[in-house]
């Protein structure tokens, strides 16, 4: 058996700290917010030369001086879609972009799809993707308020937090592009962590009302050993789905994947150390149980 419960405090510690620095990166460097946020153009381009590359483009695109560049590759191997801020606003912008690819490539460029996302648009976008995870993380509340005792929410919840505030620390910190995919991929961590918790939490509560004579510390230890397989299977499995992702899927999911390859970590890491403690720190005991169900009859 491994002997998890004699880490806590030394990984409470560890925890408070990594969420310390990641709020102070947010409030002080923030996050790097791409065109979905910050309004701009997208074009989908297809090339039939094969000079033209993802290095060639946005050198040519660096060149024109439109502000911030996103390039990547997009479907086919001929296809590439680019993002620009075009912070001063410039007028027939598509026009003199066109003139300067032709003079670059030649006539080999075509231009399948233009679009507009203007400021409006995107503070929207910003305000709904904030408003969607803070719903998640407050109906994940509710679920486990009603699931499990009170304890156990906080518990919950706090793990919940400590993953969503420490992955777009790391984002801040990297400096990586915050974009409407990596707001699924924050969703997607919230229900990941929860379900890992809730796993926990139940052998836990079962183990609860086996043991009476045996204190919560040690108790969640037994029970994070009696469910260490199946977590630990889990978090594999999805790891290696998401380390392919990340590295042959293409650059259009590197921040999906990379956003979920550290929900994964923090989540499996706060199941353990952030929910568990909770409870140890709340003193859950058999009689907790017992008088919450006595309250529910």
């Amino acid at each position: 058996m491994i002997a998890f419960n004699k880490y806590y405090n030394q990984f409470n510690i560890l925890s408070i700290s990594l969420v310390a620095i990641s709020l102070l990166f947010l409030i002080f460097k923030g996050l790097n917010f791409g065109i979905d946020f910050k309004g701009g153009i997208l074009i989908e381009l297809r090339s039939t030369d094969s000079k033209v590359n993802v290095s060639s483009l946005r050198d040519r695109f660096n060149q024109m001086d439109l502000g911030d560049v996103s390039v990547k590759k997009f479907g086919n191997e001929t296809d590439y879609l680019i993002k620009f801020e075009n912070k001063d606003n410039k007028k027939n912008i598509i026009e003199d972009i066109k003139k300067n690819l032709d003079k670059s490539f030649g006539n080999n460029i075509d231009f399948r799809r233009v679009e507009n996302v203007g400021p409006k648009v995107s503070a929207e976008l910003l305000k709904s993707g904030v408003i969607a995870i803070s719903v998640a993380l407050a109906l994940m509340l509710i679920y486990i308020w009603i699931r499990f005792e009170w304890q156990f929410s906080l518990g919950a919840i706090c793990a919940l937090f400590h993953d969503v505030i420490v992955t777009l620390g790391l984002f801040s910190l990297l400096g990586l592009e915050i974009n409407l995919s990596i707001i699924a991929a924050v969703l997607t961590i919230v229900g990941y962590s929860m379900n890992d918790t809730v796993v926990i939490f139940d052998r836990v509560r079962e183990n609860l009302r086996k043991y009476a004579d045996i204190k919560i510390f040690e108790l969640t230890n037994i029970s994070i050993n009696e469910t260490l397989s199946r977590t630990l299977i889990t978090s594999i499995t999805t790891l290696l789905a998401l380390v392919s992702i990340f590295i042959f899927g293409g650059e259009i999911l590197k921040g999906f994947s990379l956003a979920m390859i550290f929900g994964v970590i923090f989540g499996t890491y706060s199941s353990i150390y952030i929910a568990n403690t909770i409870l140890v720190r709340l003193n859950v005991s058999q009689k907790t149980i017992l008088k919450d169900e006595e309250k529910l009859i």
